[in-house]
């Protein structure tokens, strides 16, 4: 009971992302018509449109149609997640934080692919000096969050000096 209490922070994230990114997508389902047949629905004129769409990829549809794949790269960096836990510095807050949400968002992603055959999408932005975006949803937002915050994290971490031969002994 000790050990779980330790990781509370990541647990309450990854659960909470995992609902959210599941409410939404069956919110998306239920009342968001098929954005194939349809115009998209405009939130916000010119700039961000909530639609319905499906990725049968990864991110911006690479490995298009490899759904079993998906999954098991998928789990397998679930597995690795838990294996290395330690040299990740998961009892770390900020590092529960950055791997809640990639977890959860993992867990979002692959429960689309193994029960609908592909992810639902449903977040679509233009965006100024670029263009439009691929869409996405929260799970995917989850990822790259908590992806950057593990990159960002890495590079301001303090670096353990390793100890020299003749310090060590003495």
């Amino acid at each position: 009971m000790i050990r779980f209490r330790r990781y509370i922070p990541f647990w309450t994230i990854l659960f909470t992302l995992l609902a959210l990114d599941q409410v939404t997508k069956l919110a998306t389902l239920a009342w968001i018509p098929s954005s194939y047949e349809n115009p998209p629905i405009e939130v916000i004129p010119g700039f961000f449109n909530l639609v319905h769409v499906y990725n049968k990829g990864a991110a911006f549809s690479m490995f298009s149609g490899h759904r079993w794949p998906l999954v098991i790269l998928a789990l397998g960096a679930l597995i690795g997640i838990f294996f290395w836990r330690r040299s990740l510095e998961l009892e770390r807050p900020i590092v529960q934080w950055a791997f809640g949400l990639l977890t959860g968002g993992i867990i979002g992603n692959v429960i689309d692919r193994v029960f609908y055959g592909h992810v639902v999408d449903f977040l679509d932005f233009n965006i100024p000096l670029y263009g439009h975006w691929p869409a996405f949803n929260i799970a995917d937002s989850g990822i790259c969050i908590g992806v950057g915050l593990y990159v960002v994290y890495s590079f301001m971490r303090p670096v353990k000096k390793e100890k020299k031969p003749e310090e060590a002994a003495a």
